[in-house]
């Protein structure tokens, strides 16, 4: 227990999972790989402006900015913005293709995209630990 006090924290052991996650889901949208890719298209077809696989490709590059945007303490707020505009984008699925993200639109019985899209809260969670350490490093 002793060691554990002792550990010194960096939010960079949050920062840098975070990074991993949004270039390399980001990389496979760019790409056109993403076993993601229909289901994202799928809940962006209403979009205006764009086709839908143009919009997947625009998510991508957006998420791996905000995975750059992480990599740096200036940046973190612009981080922040940015994957909380990212991520009302990722919850509509569950409003608007509530028979692909729950089993039969029960919302205790989410499908595995139904798991993939809440399993999020985690990344928001990280993002906040994120912003306080940063505010509060800012602030004094």
């Amino acid at each position: 227990m002793r060691i554990m006090y002792n550990f010194n924290t960096n939010d960079y052991l949050v920062r840098i999972p975070i990074f991993i996650i949004f270039f390399w889901f980001g990389l496979l949208k760019i790409l056109d790989m993403s076993p993601a890719q229909q289901f994202v298209q799928d809940t962006v077809y209403w979009m205006p402006f764009l086709s839908a696989e143009n919009w997947t490709y625009v998510i991508g590059l957006w998420e791996i900015l905000i995975a750059i945007c992480f990599l740096f303490k200036k940046t973190t707020i612009i981080a922040m913005i940015l994957l909380f505009v990212q991520m009302s984008g990722t919850f509509l699925p569950l409003i608007i293709l509530p028979e692909v993200t729950f089993q039969d639109s029960n919302p205790f019985f989410p499908t595995l995209e139904g798991q993939y899209i809440i399993k999020n809260i985690i990344i928001i969670t990280a993002a906040l630990v994120i912003g306080r350490t940063y505010l509060k490093v800012k602030i004094i």
